[in-house]
């Protein structure tokens, strides 16, 4: 957990790397997953170190921040993949619950797994677009939250935890509005191909 004085800065440059991955996601892809990768790789490594000890933890966050920025850098075509097998397995499952009785057959599972990594390969583009931009939409609504809830001393909301819960609905109507807007921008502007 980062110390409170650190907490405004590292709220603006989440908001500006959740921005960076929202409206350009597609085209930054590689400085994206760096960006996230770093923010992982730094809260893991921080997160070992106490919060009393300052220049182990600055240490902790950078050895951390670019190994996890490295690690995400040279693995994206896999995380894709398993993006895809991931919702295969989750289609297959699904309507074997709507059409069919019991646990589906485990081969369908893999096999529905292994078709949906393949798509997703195929359609790596759109993959990435949707997941930068629904990813960079709630990384600015977090790091918005983050400075709203410093301003009005509400200690309750913390910069790196992606999954805070939603006190108001405007948090979940700007993360759909902002994800669909980055998408649309995406796939209008920066992810076109050059002729």
């Amino acid at each position: 957990m980062l110390p409170a004085s650190y907490e405004l800065p590292a709220a603006l440059l989440i908001m500006a790397g959740g921005i960076i991955a929202c409206i350009a996601g597609y085209r930054l892809f590689r400085i994206v997953l760096a960006i996230y990768g770093f923010v992982l790789g730094a809260v893991i490594a921080s997160s070992i170190v106490g919060p009393t000890n300052t220049l182990g933890m600055i240490g902790a966050a950078l050895g951390g921040g670019l190994a996890g920025a490295l690690i995400l850098v040279f693995a994206y075509f896999a995380a894709i993949a398993l993006v895809g097998g991931g919702l295969g397995a989750l289609v297959s499952h699904a309507a074997w619950t709507q059409f069919g009785s019991g646990e589906p057959p485990a081969l369908l599972i893999v096999g529905a797994a292994v078709a949906g990594a393949i798509a997703a390969m195929f359609l790596q583009r759109y993959v990435i677009i949707v997941s930068t931009a629904f990813g960079g939409a709630w990384t600015i609504v977090v790091g918005l939250m983050s400075i709203i809830g410093g301003r009005s001393g509400n200690a309750n909301v913390w910069i790196l935890y992606p999954t805070m819960p939603t006190e108001s609905r405007w948090t979940l109507l700007a993360w759909a509005a902002l994800g669909i807007a980055g998408t649309a921008v995406q796939l209008a502007v920066t992810a076109r191909t050059k002729k």
